[in-house]
């Protein structure tokens, strides 16, 4: 059996690190952490539109060292659609690399987190305000309508999430 990547995907603040864990620990595997939040935390400077490339980069290289390990299922806390719309919103453009790699790299399943829980402060997240929230929530949405791959909507408290993605990962099964 091939193993099937599953991406949690959606904007900041939505509970998607917690869902990728969870789910790795529902499914007996591992997961791939969030690369620009380790990149960003050892910068010992603003970061740049110089460093998406390179976050890029380390997300790749996460996922691909990752999958070895993988058992039936890689649970991806994002992918590099966030690098396009992050790049899109903040520089109007995207590294033309991201959009190859995006174009080239084929997942199972988009878990859409949704914006329904509180905005949790962290000094990595810029977008708090419940318009911003709407704004990427959309954006995200459309990149998983206009995926061609299977994605499901995933709200409600941790319990609820972690079901409701079981249950979406389930009928990749069917």
């Amino acid at each position: 059996m091939s193993i099937k990547k599953i991406v949690v995907v959606g904007p900041e603040s939505t509970g998607k690190s917690t869902l990728s864990e969870a789910l790795a620990t529902a499914l007996n595997t591992v997961w791939v952490p969030e690369y620009a939040r380790e990149y960003l935390e050892s910068l010992d400077r603003p970061y740049t539109e110089d460093d998406q490339l390179l976050i890029a980069k380390g997300q790749v290289a996460s996922e691909d060292r990752l999958i070895q390990q993988a058992n039936n299922y890689l649970i991806c806390d994002t992918d590099l659609y966030v690098l396009k719309v992050w790049g899109e919103s903040k520089y109007g453009r995207v590294h033309r690399w991201i959009l190859e790699e995006i174009a080239r790299r084929k997942y199972d399943l988009y878990l859409l987190t949704n914006i329904d829980v509180p905005w949790q402060d962290d000094p990595l997240r810029e977008h708090p305000t419940p318009e911003a929230r709407l704004h990427f929530y959309n954006a995200y949405r459309d990149v998983v309508i206009n995926s061609n791959t299977p994605w499901a909507d995933i709200s409600g408290n941790e319990q609820e999430r972690l079901s409701k993605a079981l249950q979406a990962i389930e009928l990749l099964g069917h």
